[in-house]
């Protein structure tokens, strides 16, 4: 005998439950995971926060931190990416909102909202929550292609599997090359160490147009400035992926200033 209409029309509902339920389920599935941002910098810096396309944006986008501060936020309960870095040498004038920073500057706001920073900035890159609740995969590295201005590790807490320190402790300010060099507005001291691209913008330093790729991508003179300091870190932007470690579900991440 045919089923009738009102019965499809209830199997298909309950389909529709079930499978939005088990979508629930599965994003609910991983487990709390919190990020910490930590200033020992003997300044305040302002950290900043940039989602990948699709990703919430977390903290507004940025705070401020005093020295020998932190804060700590929850990160979302399914995948997110992004970057987070250090601005330095900021003031603040008239709004509360209005934010000027020698190095990693997003629009002179204190909450970037999702924009990116004025480099030369070093980099904290992480991919949470991959691989499947089962594995529940957290993936970090700092990254020195868009240049230097704090030492920076990505530090994880209770995680499964291979989770090292990683990162850049040098403090790079006191012997980046002249070329490199960024200095404070009239006559002030460096304030950041620029990349190769940023200091000269050719295709070749910035892996652009017949660059872009691993086998035209090469590392440079300047790369390798970054890379025999911090051997730890990205210095261009097709090095080797495995400097990006994977661990299994921890507690927390600590991106640490001045570490």
């Amino acid at each position: 005998m045919a089923s009738s209409p009102l019965l499809i029309l209830f199997l298909f509902t309950l389909l529709l439950i079930s499978q939005q339920q088990c979508s629930f389920s599965q994003e609910e599935a991983y487990p709390p995971l919190t990020l910490t941002v930590v200033n020992n910098c003997p300044f305040t810096v302002c950290p900043a926060i940039q989602a990948n396309a699709g990703h919430p944006v977390l903290e507004r986008g940025g705070f401020c931190l005093h020295t020998l501060t932190h804060r700590s936020f929850p990160a979302p309960n399914r995948h997110w990416s992004g970057r987070i870095w250090a601005r330095t040498g900021c003031s603040s004038s008239g709004a509360a909102a209005h934010l000027t920073c020698a190095t990693g500057d997003c629009g002179s706001r204190l909450e970037c909202g999702g924009l990116g920073g004025a480099p030369p900035t070093t980099l904290a890159q992480l991919s949470l929550h991959h691989g499947g609740p089962r594995q529940d995969l957290s993936s970090y590295g700092v990254s020195l292609v868009d240049g230097f201005n704090v030492p920076m590790t990505v530090t994880p807490h209770e995680g499964k599997g291979r989770c090292p320190v990683v990162g850049c402790r040098e403090n790079l300010l006191s012997n980046c090359p002249d070329a490199l060099q960024l200095r404070a507005p009239h006559g002030g001291g460096v304030v950041g160490c620029k990349s190769g691209c940023a200091a000269f913008g050719t295709d070749e330093l910035c892996c652009r147009n017949m660059y872009n790729s691993p086998k035209t991508c090469r590392a440079s003179t300047y790369s390798d400035y970054f890379k025999s300091k911090c051997p730890a870190t990205f210095t261009y932007a097709h090095d080797s992926p495995s400097l990006t470690h994977d661990c299994s579900a921890p507690k927390e991440l600590k991106v640490i200033f001045c570490h």
